[in-house]
C-alpha cells in the first residue's frame, strides 16, 4: 500500500499531468509554405539528394512507393527514410483546442531544433527551431549565419524561434505544460561542431568538443575517424571526462537550456518551457546530470526533468534520488501491462501483475512515483494497437531483441489494421492506464486508432478528422493485401475523452493512496482502491474473454456510482456486486 504525500523534490504540477507525445514533422502541416526541400534533408541518412524529391502526400497509403520514389530504384525501407510531410510548429497551435478538448494538460515534443532529419535527433544547433517548422526559413538562415554559435551574445531570435515561443505562450494560456527532447549525447553531421572539426581538424576551437578517435594525418598514417552513436555515423558524440562533459559542450548546452526556459532573460521562466525529456539519458554520465540539474532548478524550481531509460528498475534508481531526473519515461509500466493485457501466451496471472506493480511502484520515492510517465508506445515501438495484434511475436522486455521483431521489415509481423477485439483491448488498458498511480502518457494518434510497426512505421502522419486518406492495401514488399480503410475513429477517440476527464475530475486517481481490493486469478478480475482525503474510488477490471460477475469487498457503509455510465451499486453485506463484460473495466465512486 503507498499511502501519504510530503515534501518532495518533484514539481507538484506534474502529479496532474496527462501527457501527449507529438512527433512535429508528422502532427500537422499548418503552412505549406515553410515545406522542407531537397537541400534541407541534406546530412541525413540515406545521403541521397539527387534522386527526384517532393513532399510526400499526407494521405497516401503509407507502404505504397509514390511515383518520385520508384524512380530510385530502392526499396520502401530506404524511401521512408527520405520522406517528409511538412509538419509544422504552426500545424500544432492550430491543433491546440482538438489536444485541450482531450483533456491533455502536458504536451511532450519530440526535437524541435534544427536538423536535416525526419526525427531531428542529429541537430545542427541546439540554440535554434528548425527553419523549417517555422514561417520563413530563407530568412532565417541568413539571420543564423551572422551568429558566433558558441557564444550567446552574439545569438538572434529567428522566426521560427518566435512562433516557437508563441507555441509556449498559447499552450500556457490553455492552462497546459510543454517540455520539449534535450539530446545532449551527440549531435549531427551538419552541426557547426562537427563541420568546423571535419574542415579544420585538429586545429578547431572545437577539436575537443567530440569524441574523436583519430585526425588526419598522412605522416601517422591516420584518418578521420570519429564515435557515433552506437556506431551511426550520423550521430557524432559529445566528448565526456569522468562523467562529465568536456567543457565546451557542457557550457553550451547550460546556455541553451537557459535560452529556452527563460527567453527573456527576466529571471521570470513563465515564458519559458516547463522542462525536458532527455534522450539516451543514460549514455551522459551522472556528473553532468547533477551540475544540469542545479542550474535547470535554479532557473525554474517547478520544472520537471524526465528522461529516456529503458532499463531495469534497479538501473534506473541512481539517476531517481533526486539531485538528476524528476522522473523517467516509464517503460518497466508498459513492459508490466504487455505481460498482462496484451500477451496470449505466458500471460501474468492478477495477483503475479499485482505483486510487480507493487515492486515498481514502491521501487522509487513516492514522490517519483505520482510523476512517471506512463506509456504504452512512443516514437521509438510499436504503436499500441499493432502491438495488440502481434501479441506473442516477442517480448517487450526484452527490448534489444523486441525492437527488431517488431518492425514491419519482420515478415512475420503483421502491418494490418486493428480489429473491434483489439481495440477492446486497448480501452480496457487505457481505463487501467487512466485510473493508476502515475502520469498517463499518450503517443499522438493513439487517440485516433493508428496502428503502425516500429521505427519507422510508428511515425506515420497524423489521422485527422477532415482528411480523406487513401486505403492501406500495400504490403512492405508492394504486393497489395485487403485494403484497411484509414480514417479517424471517433469512437475511440471519445473513450480517451471520457477516461481522461474522470481522471482530471477527481483527485483520487491522480494523487490518491493505492490499495489493492481484488486479486481474482481464477476469472482475471482485478480491482483496487485510489482513496485521497474522504474521497474513495474503486477500479474493477476484467481482464478475461468472458462476462464476469463478481463481489467487491466495501466497508459496507456506502453505495457506489460509475464514473463511467451514472448506475449506482447499492452495497450489501458482501460488498458491492458488479457484472463486467469481456475485457472491460468500471470506475466506482463512493457516495457518501
Amino acid at each position: 500500500m503507498i499511502s501519504g504525500e510530503k515534501e518532495n523534490f518533484t514539481p507538484d504540477w506534474a502529479k496532474d499531468a496527462v501527457w501527449y507525445q507529438i512527433f512535429p514533422e508528422r502532427f500537422r502541416n499548418g503552412d505549406p509554405a515553410n515545406d522542407p526541400t531537397l537541400e534541407s534533408i541534406r546530412g541525413s541518412y540515406p545521403h541521397d539528394n539527387d534522386s527526384p524529391w517532393q513532399v510526400h502526400p499526407w494521405t497516401s497509403d503509407w507502404y505504397e512507393l509514390q511515383p518520385y520514389e520508384k524512380e530510385n530504384g530502392q526499396d520502401i525501407w530506404f524511401n521512408l527514410q527520405r520522406r517528409r510531410y511538412g509538419g509544422d510548429i504552426q500545424g500544432i497551435l492550430d491543433k491546440l483546442d482538438y489536444i485541450k478538448d482531450l483533456g491533455i494538460n502536458a504536451l511532450y515534443l519530440n526535437p524541435v531544433f534544427q536538423s536535416p532529419s525526419l526525427h531531428k535527433y542529429d541537430g545542427a544547433t541546439y540554440h535554434h527551431i528548425d527553419p523549417f517548422l517555422g514561417p520563413d526559413p530563407e530568412g532565417d538562415f541568413k539571420l543564423i549565419d551572422s551568429e558566433v554559435p558558441h557564444k550567446p551574445e552574439t545569438w538572434v531570435w529567428t522566426s521560427a524561434d518566435r512562433l516557437f515561443l508563441k507555441l509556449v505562450q498559447e499552450v500556457h494560456s490553455k492552462g497546459m505544460r510543454i517540455i520539449i527532447d534535450g539530446v545532449f549525447n551527440h549531435m549531427g553531421l551538419n552541426s557547426w561542431v562537427f563541420r568546423d572539426i571535419k574542415e579544420n581538424g585538429k586545429n578547431s576551437a572545437y577539436a575537443d568538443w567530440m569524441k574523436i578517435k583519430s585526425w588526419n594525418d598522412k605522416e601517422a598514417g591516420t584518418k578521420f575517424e570519429y564515435d557515433g552513436w552506437y556506431g551511426v555515423k550520423e550521430l557524432p558524440e559529445l566528448k565526456q571526462l569522468n562523467g562529465d562533459l568536456a567543457p565546451g559542450p557542457k557550457k553550451y548546452i547550460f546556455d541553451i537550456t537557459k535560452r529556452w526556459m527563460d527567453p527573456d532573460g527576466d529571471g521570470d521562466p513563465a515564458d519559458g518551457i516547463d522542462g525536458w525529456r532527455l534522450d539516451v539519458a543514460f549514455m551522459v554520465g551522472h556528473t553532468f546530470w547533477k551540475d544540469w540539474r542545479r542550474h535547470l532548478k535554479a532557473i525554474n524550481p517547478q520544472a520537471y526533468i524526465t528522461a529516456e531509460i529503458i532499463e531495469s528498475v534497479e538501473y534506473n534508481k541512481p539517476f531517481l534520488q533526486g539531485d538528476e531526473f524528476d522522473a523517467v519515461m516509464n517503460y518497466n509500466f508498459a513492459f508490466l501491462s504487455e505481460e498482462f493485457f496484451i500477451n496470449r501466451k505466458d500471460r501474468l496471472k492478477v495477483s503475479e501483475f499485482d505483486n510487480k506493480l507493487k515492486i515498481l511502484r514502491e521501487a522509487y520515492d513516492l514522490s517519483i512515483s505520482y510523476v512517471m510517465q506512463n506509456l504504452f508506445d512512443s516514437h521509438d515501438t510499436n504503436r499500441l494497437l499493432s502491438h495488440i495484434i502481434n501479441a506473442d511475436i516477442g517480448n517487450y522486455r526484452d527490448w534489444g531483441r523486441y525492437y527488431g521483431l517488431s518492425r514491419g521489415s519482420n515478415p512475420d509481423y503483421s502491418v494490418r489494421a486493428p480489429g473491434e477485439d483489439h481495440l477492446r483491448i486497448q480501452k480496457l488498458m487505457v481505463l487501467f492506464q487512466m485510473t493508476y498511480l502515475g502520469a498517463p502518457m499518450i503517443y499522438y494518434g493513439d487517440e485516433a486508432g493508428m496502428w503502425g510497426a516500429n521505427d519507422p512505421c510508428c511515425r506515420k502522419p497524423m489521422i485527422w478528422d477532415d482528411l480523406n486518406y487513401s486505403d492501406e492495401k500495400f504490403n512492405p514488399n508492394q504486393s497489395c493485401r485487403e485494403a484497411d480503410k484509414v480514417e479517424y475513429n471517433s469512437v475511440l477517440a471519445d473513450n480517451y475523452r471520457k477516461l481522461i476527464a474522470v481522471r482530471n475530475s477527481e483527485p483520487a486517481l491522480r494523487r490518491g493512496d493505492f490499495r489493492t481490493v481484488l486479486k481474482d486469478d481464477n476469472n482475471a478480475v482485478f480491482a483496487y482502491a485510489r482513496t485521497y482525503g474522504k474521497d474513495e474510488i474503486i477500479i474493477v477490471i476484467n481482464n478475461s474473454a468472458e462476462e464476469k460477475e463478481t463481489d467487491i469487498e466495501t466497508d459496507g457503509h456506502s453505495d457506489y456510482q460509475s464514473l463511467l455510465s451514472g448506475k449506482i451499486y447499492k452495497s450489501s453485506v458482501v460488498g458491492v456486486q458488479i457484472k463486467l463484460s469481456a475485457l472491460s473495466g468500471e470506475i466506482l465512486k463512493a457516495l457518501k
